[in-house]
């Protein structure tokens, strides 16, 4: 549910265990569970066998400490910690967090830095001097910061790491290494690509899109042969329906098809393009299409649906961004169009101005620039200048597209042409996100779009041969290759590509193709497959995703443990926040009984550690976030948190409270108001949410909260504030906030809902700092849930994004753009959060439980052993962490590891969110 400590992450390739917050605090965990010794002097440089292609590379800059950037080699990777410790370096972790939390980092048997009156590595250490971990897969010329803690990164041939000490903010902006990727990147014959092997001109077979066949089964996905409704809904999905007729004028030209969705979409223009009604700006994203409808069907977009979607668009321009002191809502910076939130929806406003004869703003289309990574690739998320900047091959070819269109932008177009070239596998495929090695055949799709039009005739040809052998015998297409089951989403964008066409081209007199298309057979292949629409999404299946939660292989008589070498250390932060889970959707209560016995008895984990050491209660190094988060289980199961875990924690979070900041180098308070060791808003809310419903008063932390509150209604992750804006903390700040009650508070609830609605994807997700993230939509949905009636839709399609991301087994993936397979942290998010109730009316009675058995000491799972009992026995295969920051978890796998580190030492788990990450425990 993302009550723990937020961390810093950043919008990193790969998504981690809890997807916001909790990518930052994994990598920041990475960083500081990676403990590494410096060599007084550079040693030999020790890459031994690998290669640009085999094995990979580790770098270490000891340059703080007056040493120099130092190189290891592993030729059979396996994770980002191994890697180290193959490489020839030596690290520790906290002896709050453990191993996994790398805080100390080495070369050989040298000294390990900081050193101990440097840093004492007891706690997480300060988002401003601690070992930052980043990334980058082949082929990638810039650095990414992981998004996943060292224990839990999966390291491939070609891959590079890089640790460098000092500091970052959320948005990774800052902190960068100094060297590029190929700078210490092994001698190899040619550039790597995407799958590793050098960047040549693709040798795919060529081949057609069967456009008969794919615009068949687009039509076959029409409701009244008008509209597309997904399963399950009533409402029009008019994206979708939008993308329906462009390929429909790409395939058929003026039919009556098309002729049926072109009135539909008229007469419910002001529903999809004006939700904010007469004399509001329009949605820009959904304008933007409607206007290129026009544009593609010879209507006028002066006067569609009775509206002049292009003046309109014009009219909306943002003039400045939040540096003006006056934040518009909806702009990131000047230049860009209210609510387009992506690049995507920046691009096609432009287009739609341009294919109509106006001139756009010329902030609208420099602000496409600004979306350039130094490696040519554009980014997908709407940054501002300065921060990070991680590009895919979709973006890249659309705004390439739009970009030539507009003109005066050569070198820019240039760049995304080479960028393009280089991520091409050698099949004529594109992957969707850097670090995949999967191909996607939206990403493919878009690619191919912008590569044919930009005069790369023969990449086009293999792209297109790609996509033709990945369609499906109904004539639709899946997600990624060698899918089963076709899906409207990347199915228009294929069929244009394989007309070989664009929507800067496209008319319904017929595609206008730039090039001709590769002559030869249609050749569909895939397997067999009925067509259909996609699975209805309603919602998450929380009796599946309980089910998960409370497997044998996850909840292990009554706590979850993270991965980790050797360790037997298990996660308080990510065990309360299943225990939250379990409390909200009421669907184990006798798990839910385990759970909260384990942690109320004391009991111990393999390491012989309680909640009370998670917590650090009764010592210099007591967590307010992790105190909070333990009292606020103890209040919503019915317990006494005066009297829970041998404490009283509502008296601890009272001492807890600063009077005043502290100085260097003790770091234990960020302002009066604020508890000790509580590195973010998510931490902060969490005790404020704690106290209050103790019936403290709380008055300087719940002031110290409402002072952060930005004047765009959104709150930032870490504590002491940074610049960035944060779905998940602006969420649980506003449960918070909504706890408290008053005018004054209800206003900041307001504001607070209104940005995050505005923060919302056209999919329904919500960004974080590990991507389109799991996390930040459970958390959204319980946060706008506190205006329910006002927030319906957007809580519908929060949920339905919710329920397209969970697996087979009934847990949940880190992010849309993360790797595959389900993670713990997101999963208790994303269960609990489905529910819409607050962390501050959350409540669960356990009467009628019975307590659970306690195992005998024997076996190999972990023991429940409280004080005065017999350990012998206790082992616990993997382990890592569960440290003050880790559990509340909104960005964690990131999100796990972002969780433990917030509560520890708290900015990591923000810095790693950026946008699209969650947390845990402290967060």
């Amino acid at each position: 549910m993302g009550t723990g400590e937020r961390g810093i992450r950043r919008t990193g390739t790969r998504p981690v265990p809890w997807t916001a917050l909790v990518t930052a605090l994994a990598a920041w965990a990475a960083a500081c569970m990676t403990f590494l010794t410096l060599a007084p002097t550079a040693a030999a440089d020790p890459i031994g066998d690998c290669t640009a292609t085999e094995g990979a590379i580790v770098a270490v800059d000891f340059g703080p400490f007056g040493g120099t950037v130092e190189r290891g080699c592993d030729t059979t990777p396996t994770t980002g910690y191994d890697l180290l410790h193959d490489g020839g370096f030596t690290t520790a972790g906290t002896q709050h967090d453990g191993p996994g939390f790398i805080c100390r980092i080495g070369r050989g048997s040298g000294t390990q830095y900081p050193t101990p009156d440097e840093e004492s590595c007891v706690l997480t250490p300060p988002a401003t001097a601690y070992w930052s971990y980043w990334v980058a897969s082949p082929g990638q010329a810039d650095w990414s910061y992981s998004q996943y803690g060292a224990m839990d990164r999966k390291v491939k041939d070609g891959d590079v790491d890089a640790w460098v000490y000092g500091g970052t903010d959320v948005g990774g902006s800052t902190g960068r290494p100094t060297f590029t990727p190929d700078d210490v990147r092994a001698a190899g014959t040619g550039t790597p690509g995407p799958s590793g092997s050098p960047s040549t001109t693709p040798t795919g077979a060529p081949g057609e899109v069967d456009l008969t066949a794919a615009a068949t089964w687009l039509k076959g996905r029409l409701t009244d042969g008008e509209r597309v409704v997904d399963d399950g809904a009533e409402a029009p999905n008019y994206l979708l329906t939008t993308e329906v007729a462009y390929a429909l004028a790409a395939t058929e030209g003026k039919s009556q098809a098309l002729g049926r969705i072109s009135a539909f979409l008229a007469a419910h223009t002001d529903d999809y393009a004006y939700p904010g009604g007469a004399g509001r700006a329009p949605d820009a994203i959904a304008a933007s299409r409607l206007a290129l409808l026009a544009e593609i069907t010879e209507a006028d977009p002066h006067a569609f649906g009775g509206r002049d979607l292009v003046g309109d668009l014009a009219d909306s321009v943002c003039p400045a961004g939040p540096e003006s002191g006056e934040p518009t809502p909806g702009c990131t910076a000047k230049g860009d169009f209210p609510g387009a939130g992506y690049a995507d929806g920046q691009a096609l406003s432009v287009l739609a101005l341009l294919r109509a004869g106006v001139t756009p703003p010329a902030a609208a289309v420099d602000r496409l620039t600004q979306l350039q990574c130094t490696d040519g690739g554009i980014t997908s998320i709407l940054i501002r200048p300065g921060e990070y900047c991680d590009g895919d091959p979709a973006t890249t070819g659309l705004v390439a597209l739009v970009l030539r269109q507009a003109g005066g932008h050569d070198d820019a177009v240039t760049k995304a042409r080479t960028y393009l070239t280089k991520n091409q596998r050698e099949d004529g495929a594109f992957t969707g996100y850097t670090g995949s090695t999967v191909g996607s055949v939206y990403a493919t799709a878009y690619a191919a779009q912008g590569l044919r039009a930009l005069g790369d005739t023969a990449r086009a040809d293999a792209a297109v041969g790609w996509l033709a052998r990945q369609q499906l015998d109904g004539g639709g297409f899946g997600f990624e290759e060698e899918a089963t089951d076709p899906a409207l989403y990347p199915t228009p964008p294929a069929v244009l590509a394989g007309a070989g066409t664009s929507l800067v081209a496209l008319t319904a007199k017929g595609a206008e193709p730039t090039a001709s298309p590769s002559s030869g057979p249609a050749t569909p292949s895939g397997s067999p497959t009925t067509p259909g629409t996609p699975a209805p999404y309603d919602g998450p299946d929380l009796k599946k995703g309980v089910a998960y939660l409370t497997s044998a292989a996850n909840l292990k008589q009554g706590r979850y443990y993270t991965a980790g070498p050797g360790t037997a250390r298990a996660d308080f932060g990510l065990t309360v926040d299943g225990a939250f889970a379990l409390a909200a959707t009421g669907l184990n209560n006798a798990k839910l009984r385990g759970i909260v016995d384990f942690l109320d008895h004391e009991g111990k984990d393999g390491e012989g550690r309680t909640v009370g050491d998670w917590t650090g209660i009764g010592t210099p190094y007591a967590a307010g976030g992790s105190l909070g988060k333990t009292a606020l289980l103890a209040e919503a199961v019915g317990r006494d948190p005066r009297d829970f875990a041998g404490h009283d924690l509502i008296a601890a979070l009272d001492k807890a409270v600063c009077g005043k900041p502290s100085t260097a180098p003790d770091r234990s308070c960020a302002a009066k108001g604020a508890y000790t060791y509580a590195p973010s808003v998510f931490a902060q809310s969490l005790a404020v949410i704690a106290q209050v419903r103790a019936g403290e008063k709380a008055q300087e932390p719940i002031a110290y909260l409402e002072s952060l509150q930005q004047d765009s209604g959104a709150w930032p992750s870490l504590i002491p504030a940074t610049n960035d804006s944060d779905v998940d903390s602006t969420a649980i700040a506003a449960m918070a906030l909504d706890l408290v009650g008053g005018d004054e508070a209800e206003r900041a609830v307001g504001k607070a809902l209104a940005w995050i609605a505005s923060r919302q994807l056209p999919d329904g997700g919500f960004p974080g700092a590990a991507g389109n993230s799991v996390n930040s939509a459970a958390l959204a949905v319980q946060g706008l849930s506190l205006d329910a009636e006002k927030y319906a839709d957007e809580i519908a399609d929060a949920r339905t994004f919710l329920a397209s991301q969970q697996n087979g087994d009934g847990g949940f993936r880190v992010a849309k753009e993360g790797q595959d397979g389900s993670d713990l942290r997101a999963s208790t998010q994303a269960v609990g959060g489905a529910t819409g109730i607050s962390f501050g009316t959350l409540e669960r009675s356990l009467a009628g439980t019975s307590p659970q058995p306690t195992p005998s000491p024997s076996g190999t799972v972990p023991q429940i052993v409280t004080p005065g009992g017999d350990t012998e026995g206790s082992s616990v295969a993997g382990g890592g962490g569960g440290g003050a920051l880790a559990s509340t978890g909104v960005r964690a796998g990131l999100l796990a590891a972002i969780a433990l580190l917030l509560v520890g030492a708290g900015w990591r788990t923000a810095v790693v969110a950026r946008r699209r990450a969650e947390s845990g425990a402290g967060r």
